[in-house]
């Protein structure tokens, strides 16, 4: 079977879509009975990382005009002699691409929205999205044989669009750590060895709800203002973001709490999460995000917003579970400080074991497979898979 992975974007920049396929994808790639083939746009963040594509055929076009809609002129010649169409990714020209590829082919194609969908992204932009909607969009999802959804708050977003295609639930994977060994990362050095270190990682951009976050360190006094515990935001600024975030940390009196150590790809990613103590992500919107996977991965504690969609880490004593409102924000992080070191221990072990049952890309892919059998009429339909 020849399935095209269609996304905006692959480079280590586009956040966690292009995380999620440089997983996903070579995990599936397995010719000659499972033959896929990515297609995307030119990135200014960067090409595609080539190691973790090896072996699996790739054609980057050019866009031409606004890169938020990623016009590409030869875009449909790369989707030629597939027999299914995976599309990742929300308001951009390759949903266009993708109708008339199946129009042409009389082929099914899936859409994975990634959070794209749901409330708060939805009303991120609300007008040109309505608009998008009624040019395109909306027949690009309604046209699609399956949806894929990454949690059930991602299906009830889908619902509440109005959309009553097929939908398979199959939450994002993450690489198992298996006890390997990592350096400590170069920004470490440069804070006391002393410090306990809270981790943020992914793009620095107001959904991700860090001024927050700021503003309840800030009320943490015995542990942040004495300098035990230290935030390090790993990630790319979006839009002068970090520089409001500074000035915050500046205003807050704790400007030398926070750290900005800048993006973290690839192995520096994984010393960084081995680096740290805890992790943070208190996010007004996700779809099921990476960064809590691999921080699972790497052992640890987690804080988070139900808006991570993970409500398996609190169930399962893996994460704490706060509102990206400021006062819960303070009252999780006392908590968190004021659990032992053992007791934290505890709690990224459970998330661990958490990630090794349900989480892992070879669980994933397996699943995945199945719907794209079934969507080629080669299968059963998946239990994965939920009916309107």
């Amino acid at each position: 079977m020849k399935v095209g992975i269609l996304a905006g974007s692959l480079a280590d920049r586009a956040g966690g879509v292009a995380e999620a396929l440089r997983g996903l994808v070579p995990a599936m790639h397995r010719p000659p009975d499972w033959e896929f083939r990515i297609v995307g746009l030119r990135d200014a963040g960067g090409p595609p990382s080539a190691e973790a594509w090896t072996g699996i055929p790739m054609r980057i076009f050019d866009v031409r005009g606004p890169r938020s809609f990623g016009y590409a002129g030869g875009l449909a010649g790369g989707l030629d002699g597939l027999d299914l169409l995976h599309v990742h990714g929300l308001w951009m020209y390759s949903s266009v691409v993708a109708q008339r590829w199946a129009r042409r082919r009389a082929a099914p194609y899936i859409v994975s929205p990634h959070g794209m969908l749901d409330a708060w992204a939805i009303g991120n932009g609300r007008w040109k999205k309505r608009l998008a909607t009624a040019w395109y969009e909306g027949e690009h999802l309604r046209g699609s044989a399956c949806l894929h959804a990454l949690c059930a708050a991602e299906l009830q977003a889908i619902r509440d669009f109005g959309l009553v295609n097929p939908v398979c639930v199959i939450p994002n994977g993450v690489a198992e750590v298996n006890g390997a060994a990592f350096l400590p990362p170069a920004w470490r050095g440069a804070l006391p060895p002393d410090a306990k270190i809270l981790l943020y990682l992914g793009r620095i951009h107001p959904k991700k709800g860090l001024p927050n976050l700021i503003g309840a360190l800030a009320r943490c006094d015995a542990a942040v203002r004495s300098g035990r515990w230290r935030l390090a935001v790993a990630g790319w600024d979006q839009g002068g973001h970090q520089a409001e975030l500074e000035a915050a940390a500046a205003a807050a009196g704790i400007a030398d709490r926070v750290h900005f150590i800048g993006p973290q790809f690839g192995r520096d990613k994984d010393a960084t999460l081995h680096a740290a103590d805890a992790f943070v992500l208190p996010s007004y919107s996700e779809g099921l995000p990476m960064a809590v996977l691999e921080a699972w991965a790497h052992g640890l504690p987690v804080l988070m917003t139900p808006q991570c969609n993970l409500p398996e880490g609190p169930a399962h004593g893996a994460a704490l579970s706060v509102d990206p409102a400021v006062d819960s924000l303070t009252a999780g992080l006392s908590a968190l400080f004021g659990l032992s070191d053992d007791e934290r221990t505890a709690m990224g072990r459970r998330g661990a074991e958490l990630v090794a049952h349900r989480f892992t890309w070879p669980v994933v892919a397996r699943r995945m497979q199945d719907v794209y059998r079934w969507l080629l009429g080669r299968g059963d339909r998946p239990d994965c898979v939920e009916l309107a």
